[in-house]
């Protein structure tokens, strides 16, 4: 009897012979997989919540949260002072500024060239030792593989190859290429220190560079992405949806930040800001004022801001009635209770919420009917059709959307790790809740995940049906602000009590049972555990890793819970956090023999980094440990390179019986 059932699988083997067609080629492929299988496991780089701070972003991305310093540090250990260590580091994270200062500092050039060579030499072979010849052939740029791979593999140590090495380095010197053999050195160092780079979401809003740090993402070796509500407000802006488009613009108004829509997208606020100063050129439009932070408090004339001030209040206001034409045409949501103009007894001067009235601070609404408060004026109609136009035909706008598109979804299982954004809704009772994503169509756990990611991608496919097509487009307004969406999972998203009404008790957002739950230390766990299990992630090492929540560090919170099981990284990347959480954001390392969570200090800028040699200032505890070394074979990978050997297996047994001829 045949060790396998060659017939039924000859169609998938015949297809197999085409790649290797020949018993050589198959055995040496199986040797290979099985020496990939023995290689430390490659490590992974978790951020979340970067809310457009660029700068923070690519520090943190160049110095691997620190591994490339530990690296450094390991190295050469007492041989080096700190200093140079620490200037060493810098030139790995900016070659080219550094070497800029350094040129115009050092007298005895060569010297300083010939040292500093030989130092990322070495930092280059320790960084790339735990990956094959042929992975770190592939990172290597075209221009300079073939001089550092025999760097690599040459052993200087040996009195044979001394001459040999030293050679290439002077040559490398004599023939004025050193500049760019070290940036060419630092970039392959950068790159390797980092084998998988996950986003925990939100990459938009707050921060000025989002567009920047989406730039640089698209250029990275291997990153996936899990879509946070900041994401997914741009990603339904780019799709046409009013109702983001509006909170998008309107975002960027309170915080003074408009060198993404402008600057990045090329977005034309230009008729937003001439119909804001005609309707509210005499509102001081006080609840509206931008909040400034240290970067551009210095950067806005007054004029400036009483234009950003008097569009904060158009938008806004053009936003409530969007949300509410949303809410209205979709019964479903059970969102028509914010409909907060709807809420208003203009006679009054009140608001009416949750069965009680308030004050309003503000009831100048010249572009509000009270018998049709969430209908737009003819002014506003057009201006409506105009910046959806220009969000439309952004083509970067739709670039970059279309990459968090082809590299994310709402979340992953990744070596026994969930990762997602925000929450997973559930009962009280702390079982999974189910949610109606469609009119008609209810979902919990996995299912309503992944099925909300596919509603997502439909939005921007053409052959969805056009009314599938207008629904998918409208529920990016419901995953952003949505009671029970799993971006938000809050009571109600009380931007319009923020802006109208005095008393605290009407900005309360209830927190959903996930949030509660996973800061009770009695329930953490079994919940934990609960949505581990129905995503179907075994193992005694698994975790859940999201962000969305910025731990507040000051207060005592901590960001690992449910006994380890949970881990929250958002410690708030944004300047705007960073008073009330105490630091300038978390991120986690994840390599073979442990997960480090990075506890960072703010960054300051680029020029100090390089001029200074300052670093992030961060922190690192062990908050995991493996047991043992973790291998390729102990990973997601190793699972798949096992399917690959076997099924190379049974194409040698084909080759051997004669069921496949081989092509010698």
């Amino acid at each position: 009897m045949s060790k396998y059932d060659i017939e039924r699988d000859m169609h998938y083997l015949l297809l197999l012979s085409k790649s290797f067609p020949n018993v050589a080629s198959a055995s040496t492929e199986i040797i290979n997989l099985s020496a990939i299988m023995n290689l430390p496991k490659g490590t992974e780089h978790f951020l979340a919540d970067i809310h457009g701070e660029h700068e923070a972003f690519i520090h943190v991305l160049k110095n691997a949260s620190g591994r490339i310093s530990k690296k450094v540090d390991d190295i050469f250990g007492e041989y080096l002072p700190a200093y140079a260590k620490k200037e060493l580091c810098t030139l790995i994270y900016y070659p080219e500024q550094k070497l800029e200062l350094i040129k115009s500092q050092t007298e005895d050039l060569e010297d300083w060239y010939r040292m500093t060579l030989h130092q990322l030499v070495k930092v280059f072979r320790e960084i790339s030792s735990k990956y094959t010849r042929s992975k770190v052939r592939k990172s290597l740029p075209d221009e300079y593989s073939y001089i550092l791979e025999e760097l690599l593999h040459e052993r200087p140590e040996e009195a044979n190859k001394v001459a040999y090495v030293n050679v290439i380095i002077d040559t490398i010197i004599s023939t004025d290429s050193a500049d760019d053999f070290i940036t060419a050195l630092a970039n392959v160092i950068q790159r390797l220190a980092i084998d998988q780079l996950h986003i925990l979401g939100d990459v938009y809003d707050r921060g000025p560079g989002a567009h920047i740090i989406m730039d640089k993402l698209g250029e990275y070796h291997s990153w996936d992405i899990q879509w946070g509500n900041h994401d997914i407000l741009w990603m339904g802006a780019c799709a046409g949806n009013i109702g983001c488009i509006c909170n998008v613009i309107r975002l960027s108004l309170r915080y003074a930040n408009l060198m993404t829509l402008e600057d990045g997208y090329g977005i034309n606020l230009m008729p937003l800001a001439t119909f804001a100063m005609e309707t509210y050129g005499k509102d001081t439009c006080e609840a509206f004022k931008p909040i400034l932070n240290s970067e551009n408090k210095d950067k806005f004339d007054k004029k400036t801001l009483r234009l950003m001030t008097m569009m904060h209040k158009a938008i806004s206001v053009l936003q409530f009635k969007a949300e509410a034409q949303i809410f209205k045409r979709n019964p479903s949501w059970q969102m028509e209770d914010r409909c907060m103009l709807s809420a208003i007894d203009f006679e009054k001067g009140v608001c009416r919420i949750d069965g009680k009235e308030y004050a309003m601070l503000d009831m100048n609404f010249p572009t509000v009917d009270p018998e049709n408060p969430n209908a737009f004026t003819e002014e506003e109609e057009l201006l409506m059709k105009k910046l959806v136009h220009s969000f439309r035909i952004s083509e970067k706008l739709q670039r970059h959307i279309k990459t968090m598109l082809s590299h994310g979804c709402m979340y992953a299982v990744y070596n026994n790790n969930l990762l997602f954004h925000a929450s997973i809704p559930l009962n009280e009772d702390g079982t999974l809740k189910e949610v109606e994503i469609m009119p008609g169509t209810k979902l919990s756990g996995h299912l309503l995940l992944k099925n909300t990611g596919m509603l997502v991608r439909s939005a921007f496919q053409n052959d969805t049906p056009k009314e599938e097509k207008e629904y998918a487009k409208d529920y990016f307004l419901y995953l952003w602000c949505g009671k029970d969406s799993c971006l938000f999972d809050k009571s109600k998203m009380a931007t319009f009590e923020r802006y109208f009404i005095v008393e605290k008790e009407t900005h309360i957002e209830k927190k959903g049972v996930f949030f509660r739950m996973r800061d009770d230390d009695s329930v953490a766990e079994k919940m934990a555990d609960t949505i581990l299990d129905a995503f179907g992630v075994i193992g005694e090492n698994r975790h859940i890793i999201n962000g969305h929540v910025p731990v507040h560090v000051k207060k005592g919170e901590t960001p690992i819970k449910a006994n380890g099981k949970l881990m929250v990284i958002d410690g708030g990347f944004a300047e705007p956090y960073h008073k009330e959480t105490g630091i300038a954001g978390y991120t986690l390392v994840y390599h073979s023999r442990e997960f480090e969570l990075v506890q960072h200090e703010p960054f300051t800028n680029v020029e100090d980094a390089v001029r200074e040699g300052r670093d992030i200032k961060s922190t690192a505890n062990i908050v995991a440990k493996t047991g043992h070394r973790l291998l390729v074979a102990d990973t997601d990978l190793g699972q798949e390179l096992n399917k690959q050997i076997a099924d190379l297996r049974e194409l040698l047994y084909a080759y051997r019986h004669g069921f496949i001829k081989e092509v010698k």
